[in-house]
């Protein structure tokens, strides 16, 4: 919506007004759109983090309060009392689904879930220490050239039913590429148990004997996957999007995500805070490793503290904080790295150095550590995020294919190089 005011810029002694625009929560946005037709300048924003590229009505965070919404439900709550189905319902949707419309897209959900069978001889392509994510980027890419009837990104119907397949699918892949990496048999999906204990069962599963999932893990699992759905146009929704701006289709585009959040900074967050808090290794070691952090000429650097966006308590972070307990006590587990996490928690909560900085625990300093305890091994940490991820990415590709305003994207950028000068043949240097 529109807001009564304008902005006014004055560059080269000429001023121009710019709209205002306001959501319906968050921080008004002038839209500059007509920027260089108007004073032949653009704006200088690395990282984008003073800059809107589109509308959306999916997410939305407030990191100075700690809010995380998802079409305006707290995300505490989606964890607490929803599932990944109804949570990807609603991202896909816009509203919560009724009994008989969840029962419908979990259903529909369920037929989608095998993969075509040639694509277990393309995982056989790949040497059997590759990382997995290596695997996803290049089985989802591929999904394009064996699923030719829903790439036609101009019909709504076959954009659904792409994403239908991409949610389904991706935990079919996901099993897979780890299945693969320790030399075990693939697992094919069963149809009559849930999402969350289907993909438990695909990764951890052997054809000799029936699989057993502690309701607790399954649970645990669910609301990870919740709290990792979507997150607003982080690095990898933004990838999706681009990529998506160019007419690509939706598999090619959720490829180009999972490349993305392949990436240390975006999605290994969580193993290296796991790395971290092993390394520490003791309680008793804590206060060593505070001071290490303070001290500037060290190179450590406390991991899974403070967010880019947040500057309070991540709001995921709490919900995770109790996950950790009950999985510990489900598996009757007693490993000093929970110890080392719990502690380390407390005292950074409690250290003036912490609070002045705004370094509070995020997502990925539980995350891992939970994982960690059911059994995944590191370099499935990022291949899990992308698996629930993908939820966001296809509900924020769908709003960007059906937005009137998204135009192909093209960052503008301050040109620092050589100005025109003449070629020198190579006989004159």
């Amino acid at each position: 919506m529109m807001s009564d005011n304008t902005a006014k810029l004055t560059l080269g002694g000429a001023d121009t007004n710019y709209a205002v625009r306001q959501g319906t929560i968050g921080p008004d946005v002038i839209d500059i759109r007509k920027l260089y037709a108007s004073t032949g300048a653009f704006t200088f924003d690395p990282g984008f983090m003073s800059t809107a590229a589109c509308e959306s009505s999916l997410t939305y965070i407030d990191g100075d309060e700690g809010i995380l919404l998802h079409r305006g439900y707290p995300i505490g709550q989606l964890a607490e009392q929803s599932s990944f189905m109804e949570v990807s319902y609603l991202l896909l949707n816009g509203e919560l689904p009724s009994q008989a419309e969840l029962a419908t897209f979990t259903r529909t959900i369920s037929r989608h879930t095998m993969l075509h069978e040639q694509l277990s001889n393309f995982y056989r392509g790949f040497r059997r220490d590759a990382h997995p994510m290596a695997i996803m980027c290049g089985v989802v890419g591929a999904l394009s050239a064996f699923y030719h009837d829903s790439t036609d990104i101009s019909d709504p119907h076959q954009r659904m039913v792409a994403s239908h397949r991409l949610i389904a699918k991706m935990p079919t892949i996901a099993a897979m590429a780890y299945k693969y990496s320790i030399g075990q048999p693939f697992i094919y999906p069963r149809n009559d148990l849930s999402y969350t204990a289907n993909f438990m069962r695909m990764t951890f599963g052997v054809p000799a004997e029936d699989y057993h999932l502690d309701p607790a893990i399954e649970r645990a699992m669910d609301r990870i996957f919740i709290l990792h759905a979507d997150h607003e146009q982080n690095a990898s929704t933004s990838t999706v999007r681009l990529a998506g701006s160019s007419g690509a289709n939706p598999f090619a585009c959720i490829a180009a995500g999972i490349a993305c959040l392949w990436g240390p900074a975006h999605g290994g967050a969580n193993e290296a805070a796991l790395n971290m808090l092993r390394e520490i290794g003791r309680p008793e070691r804590i206060p060593e490793y505070i001071a290490r952090a303070k001290d500037k000429n060290d190179p450590f650097r406390l991991m899974g503290f403070g967010h880019r966006v947040y500057k309070n308590y991540d709001p995921r972070a709490t919900v995770m904080q109790q996950t950790l307990r009950e999985v510990f006590d489900a598996l009757k587990i007693n490993d000093p790295v929970f110890e080392v996490a719990l502690q380390l928690e407390e005292m950074a909560l409690n250290d003036p150095y912490f609070i002045d900085k705004k370094l509070f625990p995020n997502v990925d300093f539980y995350s891992g550590v939970i994982l960690s305890a059911i059994g995944f091994p590191t370099d499935m940490f990022t291949v899990l995020f992308a698996l629930a991820r993908t939820v966001g990415w296809v509900a924020q590709w769908n709003e960007m294919i059906s937005d009137p305003e998204q135009k192909i994207g093209r960052p503008r950028q301050l040109y620092t190089g050589p100005t025109q000068r003449d070629y020198v043949p190579v006989s004159k240097r």
